[in-house]
């Protein structure tokens, strides 16, 4: 529970306001409640003639206990209405004001649900806010190591499972307690020792329904992490449908999605059948502890001893019953929050994962490249895993083109995406006109580059959206000249929309020259210094490499350019190329000089060639 409490501190503080008035309201509820009995039964006992004494009207301020003026004056209204209006019109008054109490009651309980529903569903959409915008401020490491479909079980079923479980449980939590204290302090109030008694017997229920409750919380761990699974393993399927299509293998696709979810089935039905079980028992405790109270109340009226008369009891066992239900309801409350603790572990372990990409405390921006890019003995490894790079040094000038060739796995991507900070050097340093980036903000860094990857990642969104991605404000002229560069206008205007067309899932309506050039065009609105071209045209045909590689040209011609190529006929015209080979630089040059040297280079020339 101490956990739950830290997390309640954190996502309530905003909704003070809520927590109060709901709190209030249900005080009113069980100020309402009581009163509503206390008045019935001496109405009651008066009008069916069970007690003949002659009241008198006692002044409040008597020098008596105010149950006892409270009682009597009770009794004396009534009396003085039975005089005035007969019993019949008077049991008619007293289910009016039966109702009316009532009415006050529920309509104070609604207002108190009603409160808490902005409390509730605000705690759900600030966890997931804050849920999301750690996912997109984690470095891209974290998304190696994790699925996306347990990421996205996460934000959905484990957040969901929240709003049910925990801030369904805070309504239970603020409205029970006040019940049972105000219930609670009345019975000690109308018999001390019957409340003793009781209170001896309690134990029992608050004993069995934390046994239900102790292990829901692993198990309910447990569950998710399957239903994790399963959002990974559909995620897999969505993604590499074409693959599954194409090896006929449907059936051991199914196979692998049955098992998971059977998995789930049987651990769901453990945690379901713990919380099922819950009701009956304390269903069972409850009358167990009605009717021991109600023996040993009877024992104490049938042996006329002065503790408790009989209208008391009657008024006391009422409220005894009226207490059941809010305990009842705080240990479902008690059972439903480790349940819902399960998955806040999971989702935490989202929003505490550490992010080794640190802004500086004291940032330098920086608005444009004046005079160069410098790796300085980097070396590089992920994790505690082998390292990637080793000693890389070279250096760019304002205006360069510098390309990076070699076999996969050598290190070419891995180091590119150490200039715009996606991982940090382990070793050495990155510096933009003498600045560490490390002491840059990241802001400032990232907007000074520019990436065309082998890989077009466009949104479900039009082209326009998509082009303006990332650059506030752009007018369609902009647009319209970005994409002319791109040798992407003529095809966006063929479409039937225009640059109002959706691109379909991951630009799934358009051919992958079509989406290189529309990310191209994006790269060329934000008018980055600094061009990262990491392989951005070895996926495609001879045709579309052609116009991709016009639009290529034309952005380079202006800006400093790192770019990786499998496809040596692309980089020939760069102003140096290095060769990468398993982390190490082993070659540079321009290509020609390449050649003359009969190395690496030419080896990978050669093998083009042939």
């Amino acid at each position: 529970m101490k956990d739950f409490f830290r997390i309640m501190r954190q996502y309530v503080a905003p909704y003070k306001a809520y927590l109060a008035g709901s709190l209030m309201l249900n005080l009113v509820s069980a100020i309402l409640n009581v009163f509503s009995f206390l008045s019935l039964i001496p109405m009651l006992q008066l009008l069916f003639g069970i007690d003949k004494n002659d009241y008198s009207f006692i002044p409040w301020d008597a020098d008596m206990s105010l149950k006892d003026i409270l009682l009597n004056n009770l009794y004396y209204y009534t009396t003085e209405l039975m005089a005035r209006y007969g019993a019949s019109q008077t049991l008619l008054f007293i289910g009016l004001f039966l109702i009316a109490t009532t009415f006050l009651k529920t309509g104070s309980y609604f207002a108190s649900a009603a409160v808490m529903v902005p409390l509730r569903q605000g705690i759900v959409r600030d966890i997931r806010n804050q849920v999301y915008r750690k996912i997109v401020s984690l470095p891209l490491s974290f998304f190696s190591d994790e699925r996306k479909g347990d990421i996205i079980a996460r934000m959905s079923g484990d957040v969901g499972e929240i709003e049910n479980s925990i801030t369904g449980s805070l309504e239970m939590l603020i409205k029970n307690p006040i019940l049972i204290l105000s219930y609670m302090s009345v019975l000690i109030y109308t018999s001390w020792q019957l409340t003793l008694f009781a209170i001896l017997v309690m134990p029992l229920l608050i004993w069995a329904m934390s046994a239900i409750g102790r292990k829901l919380k692993s198990r309910s761990l447990a569950a998710q992490n399957k239903w994790s699974e399963t959002m990974a393993q559909l995620e897999e399927t969505l993604g590499g449908m074409r693959i599954i299509k194409a090896f006929t293998a449907e059936h051991k696709m199914v196979n692998r999605f049955e098992t998971v979810t059977e998995d789930f089935r049987r651990k769901s039905v453990r945690v379901n059948l713990r919380q099922a079980s819950a009701h009956p028992v304390s269903e069972f405790l409850g009358t167990v502890l009605i009717v021991l109270v109600m023996w040993y109340g009877g024992t104490l009226i049938f042996s006329e001893s002065d503790i408790i008369d009989a209208p008391t009891f009657i008024f006391y066992m009422v409220i005894l019953y009226s207490i059941i239900q809010p305990l009842k309801d705080f240990s479902k409350a008690t059972y439903n929050i480790p349940k819902g603790m399960a998955s806040i572990e999971r989702v935490n372990k989202i929003l505490y994962a550490p992010n080794p990409i640190k802004e500086p405390a004291n940032p330098l921006t920086i608005d444009n490249l004046h005079e160069e890019i410098v790796f300085d003995n980097v070396h590089f490894s992920y994790g505690k895993g082998a390292e990637v790079l080793h000693g890389v040094t070279l250096s760019v000038k304002k205006g360069q083109t510098i390309a990076i060739v070699g076999q996969s796995g050598s290190g070419k991507s891995t180091l590119v995406d150490l200039l715009p900070r996606y991982h940090d050097v382990s070793e050495g340093a990155i510096r933009v006109d003498g600045h560490d980036i490390r002491t840059l903000s990241l802001s400032s860094l990232r907007a000074l580059i520019g990436n065309v990857n082998q890989e077009a990642i466009l949104f479900n969104d039009s082209f326009y959206n998509n082009i303006t991605f990332g650059v506030e404000q752009a007018t369609m002229e902009q647009v319209v000249e970005a994409a002319k560069i791109a040798n992407a206008h003529d095809f966006i205007m063929e479409s039937e929309q225009g640059y109002d067309t959706p691109v379909g899932d991951r630009g799934c309506r358009l051919s992958g020259g079509q989406r290189q050039r529309i990310s191209i065009a994006r790269a060329v609105l934000k008018n980055p210094d600094i061009l990262i071209l990491d392989e951005a045209t070895s996926a495609l045909d001879t045709e579309s490499e052609r116009l991709v590689q016009e639009a290529l040209n034309r952005l380079m011609s202006t800006r400093t350019t790192i770019a990786i190529a499998h496809r040596l006929s692309t980089i020939r015209g760069a102003d140096e190329i290095l060769v990468l080979h398993e982390g190490r630089i082993v070659e540079r040059g321009s290509h020609e000089t390449l050649l003359a040297l009969g190395g690496y280079y030419k080896r990978l020339h050669d093998m083009q060639q042939l």
